[in-house]
């Protein structure tokens, strides 16, 4: 497997269990975002907040976990980008009954896995506090890591079953599970279904849907920026003789997000587009990417669970 895959991650399933009758936001991966850095920011911050002027910026934990620093600085970095972790949840309801469970995943990469208790203890806090406008209370009801095994037992943290792994172990795993060596066919055409929005520029303009070359340096530049964060030495486009692959078809459709920010006290909206596309032509280094940006996301917003996509053999 190539050296850019031996980027390190921590994939981490919760189980929140609602203590109370309440609504939800539609999106909840921003929310769950949102309180997680409200909550480390009233147990950390001691400068009032005015992070440009802080004197202990380069020990601040907030920093350490919602805005780590990069190894190697990428010159097309924005200030404040973070590649250090990323929210998935992919439930829209917004009712909720007390007793009711709301799963998300949270994977965090390279450095900030070393500070899953800080992670732990923000949602921990966010419990009590309350998530979203309307402050829904709840408990951690279960933490399990990318085998089912728990994590959390009662209130103890069975750190034996946090399990540190590489992309290369995700990719080797799901190439498996895509590619079928008595079908007769090497690489399957394939779905690709966008779970969450994907909010992407491609010379100059947001896709209003996917073009192949776009979806590979996209893959390319996400995995760029994670070998950046772990100090790894990398191309950040694709090589030159790289043969894109087809979309033959695709349904994509504009979607509209509303967030919070409590940093900035303001509402902000953000767009992108959701859908499905078929996808022929595949070859196995392009495909190793296809399966790594299962993972690691691509596009903007990033750490709000944006960019989410699924790959399947066409037909399933």
């Amino acid at each position: 497997m190539e050296k850019k895959f031996s980027i390190r991650y921590v994939k981490l399933h919760f189980t929140l269990r609602m203590l109370e009758d309440t609504e939800l936001p539609l999106n909840k991966p921003s929310a769950l975002r949102g309180g997680m850095g409200e909550m480390l920011l009233r147990a950390n911050c001691i400068r009032d907040r005015d992070c440009e002027n802080c004197d202990f910026e380069s020990e601040c934990i907030v920093r350490r976990t919602m805005y780590s620093k990069m190894e190697i600085e990428p010159k097309f970095m924005s200030a404040g980008d973070s590649v250090g972790y990323v929210i998935e949840c992919e439930d829209y309801r917004t009712d909720f009954n007390e007793g009711d469970e709301l799963k998300f995943n949270l994977i965090l990469f390279g450095k900030t896995i070393v500070y899953f208790s800080q992670y732990m203890n923000a949602f921990y806090a966010l419990g009590m506090n309350g998530l979203g406008k309307k402050h829904s209370k709840f408990v951690i009801s279960e933490v399990t890591n990318s085998r089912n095994r728990p994590l959390l037992r009662g209130s103890d943290i069975d750190m034996g079953e946090y399990q540190v792994s590489t992309l290369a172990d995700y990719v080797s795993f799901r190439k498996k599970q895509i590619m079928n060596p008595n079908s007769g066919v090497a690489i399957p055409a394939l779905k690709l279904k966008l779970q969450s929005p994907l909010t992407m520029k491609y010379r100059g303009e947001y896709l209003q849907e996917l073009k192949p070359e776009a979806l590979i340096e996209a893959l390319y530049r996400r995995a760029y920026m994670l070998d950046c964060f772990e100090g790894i030495e990398a191309e950040s486009k694709p090589p030159e003789e790289i043969r894109y692959p087809e979309i033959t078809s695709q349904n994509m459709k504009p979607v509209n997000v509303q967030r919070y920010s409590f940093r900035k006290n303001e509402k902000m909206n953000f767009s992108g587009i959701e859908g499905v596309a078929f996808i022929s032509d595949v070859t196995e280094n392009v495909l190793d990417y296809l399966l790594a940006g299962e993972l690691i996301h691509i596009g903007k917003n990033s750490s709000f669970g944006f960019g989410r996509f699924h790959i399947s053999k066409e037909g399933e």
